[in-house]
């Protein structure tokens, strides 16, 4: 965990902060002091209540459709235009839409345009805003939530095109990480394995029931939010640059790589 004084003056992005991992990461970082920019999509009741304990001059709520052509531009603009400078990217932001191969084709497309316009288009060009400002700012964070589909496919037939969909992040932070690191660029993915937010529980139903995934798992229990938040804290202070590149897996022990 951060320390108070290490993000006291950091300006961080949030994306995806209305609910699950992204309401549990604001929160977080709110209470170590930092300065937060909380996006949302729809539900700015979720994002509300995941900074309600944050000072008012602390906190800057945005509304962006990420599934839009320019909604991640939308999104930065706005939140660069608040002090002028960001210091971290959680690129946290995500769909989780179900199409199985046996479906229609317009369900199957449906799903996988879904999945890439947000967890992939969306997200690789924020990163790419970020990046620029960084080149020219001195430096900065990216971390990016990614998951342990994108390298081990998920168990859930439906998921294909979101798990697909979650592999072209990591190979972007990683090119990123090695390329611009002498630039003071540090670019994480996190990986979660089953963690309780309402994606996942919706997705358990697919499965046969939270009682047949959780049997699945080494540790008997879902991830909670708040580890991953622990983490996203103390990767955000920019002090641990020499583990820039690194992914780091949160599961439990179900997936040893």
């Amino acid at each position: 965990m951060a320390t108070e004084n290490e993000l006291s003056e950091k300006v961080i992005l949030v994306t995806g902060a209305s609910k699950g991992i992204g309401a549990a990461i604001v929160t977080a970082l709110g209470e170590q002091g930092a300065f937060i920019i909380a996006h949302y999509g729809s539900d700015r009741d979720g994002v509300e209540k995941a900074l309600q304990g944050i000072d008012l001059s602390k906190k800057l709520i945005i509304q962006s459709d990420l599934a839009t052509d320019n909604g991640f531009k939308k999104l930065w603009d706005e939140a660069l235009a608040w002090k002028g400078r960001v210091h971290v990217l959680v690129a946290n932001a995500g769909v989780m839409p179900e199409a199985a191969i046996t479906d229609s084709d317009e369900i199957w497309n449906s799903a996988w345009e879904s999945a890439f316009a947000v967890n992939v288009r969306s997200n690789a060009f924020l990163i790419r805003e970020a990046t620029m400002h960084f080149l020219n700012t001195g430096g900065g964070v990216i971390i990016g939530i990614t998951s342990w589909a994108a390298q081990r496919g998920s168990g859930n037939p439906k998921l294909a095109g979101y798990a697909a969909s979650k592999a072209p992040i990591a190979a972007l932070l990683k090119t990123i990480a090695k390329n611009y690191a002498k630039q003071n660029i540090y670019a994480y993915l996190i990986a979660p394995g089953i963690v309780r937010t309402a994606m996942s529980e919706a997705s358990a139903k697919s499965m046969g029931g939270e009682e047949v995934l959780t049997s699945t798992l080494a540790m008997g229990e879902w991830v909670p939010p708040s580890e991953i938040a622990s983490l996203v804290t103390f990767l955000s202070t920019g002090t641990r640059k020499h583990l820039t590149g690194s992914t780091f897996d949160i599961n439990g022990a179900t997936y040893i790589r």
